[in-house]
């Protein structure tokens, strides 16, 4: 390619002051990306300006249309002129970009709109006058009276009227509006307090509701419960736990799923830092290594978490988006998710979704076998009940069950044959706490009735039945007594007999000396070797012969990418998991109702066995309602 000669050109570069009009037209195209920038702009700006109702109307997905009306305190007439101007707001004085409590403060938002768009804006204060003022393309028209209760209006229609390029990299009318949906639903999430509606009037007329929420009561925790259920969800209600959780300065607060309502995609994690939404690597990273050893990696956890600090321990000041932080000391907060869902997972104990019972009913269905005869059996007695169970405990502890087919194919015989004998052959020597106790039917798991295809235990509970996977609850409770016996013992280390040298950037050393420590936690030991070298002197035991060089390129990627690394703990426990899953009881093998009450209880007492090491329920639970409803006893 040839270059022209500076020499011979005459006509030199000229710097020239851009107008006011093709500066807001390049500031819009980082602030309003899509019709769902804009309306986050001026929801941000309704929720600054104090309003407890929210309504927001859309045509063609946002490009048509953007109205949003709130009961907030408005702005002065005299105002209005310099809202629109650029870098001018009421948020902060400029004498501190750190100490920062509302959505906005960079003065951007409004003069962008205008700038691309047919911009109103209809405002009234409280005991002043209702005035309006309209730009179009950077030009401004006078302010003008108005009629209006009290609150502020602002209606954008005609987005990127001005800039037409900008409207080819828009999606769909469908696209765009679901955008604009997710949006106000974040914002939604933040302030459970205030009401939003979401109108699409598209065609016209009133249109139609898209979204509703109503402002919710209560304390904190009951309004973000009563939100989150009416956005994500019941079924996310029921089966996420509460985060309460600090550290140095940070509070944790919030929502987080079970590992087994886990979803198919990162679609269900919103995150929130003084209220902001924000998509952070650092932040979903840690929200991913929380759930490591509890998912698989094709499913995704579901949470709704909010970090609160110290406006001065992170910097909202990043894009002018404002979807990106910066934390002061980013291991606190990556620690702080880490630490409070772990403990809140572990806290949960063997608690699994109630989906999963959900999922099991919906595959039991009667096949239809002609016309239905509705008739309802009078239900037995709570002694009759018990009489029954007794029974059953006392079979299934002889070997009755499988037995019965040996001694007589007629079940009339089998009755007989209870009949005839006397109660006091059928008393087995149990242990202390003896199965056919109705006790043990209060315990969360219940008590053991039957083995079925010697892999899933029966077991009966004072509100219904629960089914057991008895390999993947057992390679659980495996799995959680290996990684108890590593953290009081450490990571044993295998010394290489010769050192092996990796070659690195200076970077990349320096950024390994960092969390030197932490990797020789883990039995991974390495040491400066001079230049851009370092050394591998140690590699965990338990991983056997690993190839250091390719190890140690794993964690510096993940370090550049997340901040922080899990490449060699993932390793190690995923050899722990293998472990626990050749050690556990294997499918197929016969268990006494001791060992199975055993299990039972030893599922109560051990965190997170609700599901396996890969997410997968342990048990399913079916309510006594439930099965009634299978039967049509309803």
């Amino acid at each position: 390619m040839l270059r022209p000669d500076p020499k011979i050109s005459e006509n030199l570069p000229v710097i020239r002051q851009l107008d006011e009009a093709a500066i807001n037209r390049i500031a819009a195209g980082e602030v309003v990306e899509r019709p769902a920038s804009a309306v986050k702009e001026l929801v941000e700006n309704a929720l600054d300006a104090g309003a407890t109702r929210i309504e927001v109307t859309i045509a063609d997905g946002g490009k048509g249309l953007i109205r949003v009306k709130d009961d907030g305190c408005g702005i002065p007439e005299d105002a209005l002129p310099l809202a629109l101007s650029r870098h001018a707001t009421s948020k902060i004085d400029g004498s501190d970009l750190l100490n920062i409590h509302t959505f906005g403060f960079r003065g951007e938002a409004l003069p962008s709109l205008g700038a691309v768009g047919r911009l109103k804006i209809t405002s009234r204060t409280a005991g002043g006058q209702a005035a309006e003022i309209a730009v179009s393309g950077g030009r401004s028209e006078p302010v003008r009276p108005a009629a209006l209760s009290g609150g502020t209006v602002v209606e954008l229609r005609d987005l990127f009227y001005a800039t037409p390029a900008r409207l080819k990299f828009l999606r769909t009318d469908r696209a765009e509006g679901q955008a604009v949906t997710d949006t106000i639903k974040r914002l939604a999430m933040a302030e459970p307090y205030v009401g939003f509606t979401l109108r699409d009037v598209t065609g016209g007329g009133e249109g139609r509701v898209t979204f509703r929420a109503d402002p919710e009561s209560g304390d904190m925790f009951d309004a973000l419960h009563g939100r989150l259920a009416s956005i994500l969800g019941k079924e996310f209600a029921e089966n996420a736990l509460r985060i309460d959780a600090e550290r140095e300065g940070l509070h944790m607060t919030g929502y987080a799923a079970l590992p087994t309502y886990s979803r198919g995609a990162a679609v269900a994690q919103f995150l929130f830092v003084n209220g902001r939404p924000v998509r952070d690597k650092l932040l979903t990273g840690a929200l991913r290594a929380a759930y490591m050893d509890v998912l698989s990696r094709d499913r995704h956890p579901a949470a709704a978490l909010f970090i609160d600090c110290d406006p001065t321990l992170v910097d909202v000041n990043v894009h002018p988006a404002k979807s990106e932080v910066r934390f002061r000391d980013p291991g606190v907060a990556r620690g702080l998710i880490v630490s409070g869902l772990r403990h809140a997972l572990a806290e949960a104990g063997h608690r699994a979704s109630t989906t999963v019972a959900g999922a099991t009913l919906g595959a039991m269905r009667a096949e239809p076998i002609g016309p239905a005869r509705v008739y309802q059996m009078d239900r037995p007695s709570g002694e009759a009940r018990a009489t029954a169970y007794h029974g059953q405990a006392l079979a299934a502890d002889q070997g009755g069950f499988s037995g019965w087919t040996d001694r007589s194919n007629s079940p009339a015989a089998v009755f007989e044959g209870f009949a005839d004998q006397p109660s006091a052959r059928y008393e087995p020597e149990l242990p202390e706490r003896r199965p056919e106790d109705p006790r043990l039917e209060s315990f969360p798991l219940g008590a053991a009735r039957a083995q079925v295809h010697e892999n899933y235990i029966v077991a009966q509970t004072d509100r219904g039945m629960v089914l057991v996977d008895q390999h993947a609850a057992h390679e659980r409770l495996v799995y959680e007594k290996l990684k108890h016996q590593m953290a009081e013992n450490g990571v044993a280390a295998q010394a290489l007999l010769i050192p092996e040298i990796v070659e690195l950037s200076a970077g990349d050393c320096a950024r390994l000396e960092e969390f030197a420590e932490d990797l020789q936690a883990l039995g991974l030991t390495i040491e400066p070797f001079g230049g851009g070298a370092v050394a591998v002197r140690e590699t965990p035991a338990i991983l056997g012969e690993v190839d250091a060089k390719a190890l140690v390129l794993d964690i510096l990627d993940e370090l550049a990418d997340a901040g922080d690394s899990t490449t060699l703990k993932a390793r190690i426990d995923a050899i722990l998991s293998r472990v626990a899953c050749h050690g556990s009881i294997r499918s197929g093998r016969r268990m006494r109702v001791e060992e199975m009450n055993a299990l039972l209880r030893e599922m109560e007492a051990t965190p997170m066995s609700g599901q396996c090491n890969h997410g997968r329920p342990t048990y399913v639970e079916l309510k006594l309602s439930d099965i009634e409803r299978l039967f049509g006893r309803t």
